[in-house]
């Protein structure tokens, strides 16, 4: 369990350094991370709100803040290069990401064409029974991208890898809001950037 520990903390550094220089994209996280959290309280009570809630606010929110406020060029805090940031990420990178999001925004297309589409999701007749309609699929887009990428990892690394990565997102919310809580405020003092907190030790 320490090692297991030890790469969470590695991972959750890595991505910290690597993918969260801009105050506004750490902004960005933390209303993210705070609707995940009612996202996650809601699986228990409608599952179908909780997705919509999750993909509508909690993914465009986060991804808006990686594609256009993050920094893509030459890395100096690091010295890295985006491309080879992109080529170590363990999770899912920007190409990845876009593959996702295609999907992610094809489904309400495909069921609305297609009401109860395959027979794995409700039919509709109403707007609101579309969108549980569509909670319920980005739902399961959800589970398995989450389940897909950790096994993906079992065979590019190791099993351990994959757990901890599923352990890190899972657990990313709560750790968002204890990380980028401040994000906010220190944006408003014009710090664009936090790239000198990003030289602490880890």
């Amino acid at each position: 369990m320490k090692e297991f520990f030890e790469e969470l903390r590695v991972q959750r550094w890595d991505d910290h350094r690597y993918y969260h220089h801009c105050r506004i994209n750490q902004s960005l996280h933390l209303l993210s991370a705070m609707a995940f959290v009612v996202s996650y309280g809601l699986l228990f009570i409608d599952p179908a709100i909780a997705a919509l809630l999750a993909w509508t606010v909690s993914m465009t929110s986060r991804q808006a803040g990686h594609f256009f406020f993050e920094p893509l060029g030459y890395d100096h805090v690091n010295q890295a290069t985006n491309d080879h940031k992109e080529e170590i990420k363990v999770g899912y990178n920007l190409r990845r990401k876009v593959v996702l999001l295609s999907i992610w925004a094809l489904l309400p297309l495909a069921i609305y064409m297609n009401p109860g589409w395959m027979g794995v999701f409700p039919e509709h007749e109403t707007f609101y029974e579309f969108m549980r309609a569509v909670g319920y699929s980005w739902l399961v887009l959800g589970a398995a991208a989450l389940l897909f990428r950790t096994v993906h990892l079992f065979f590019l690394q190791d099993v351990q890898t994959g757990l901890v990565w599923m352990t890190k997102i899972v657990t990313d919310p709560f750790h968002d809001i204890y990380l980028y809580h401040k994000a906010p405020w220190q944006l408003l003092r014009g710090e664009r950037f936090a790239d000198r907190s990003l030289h602490v030790n880890r």
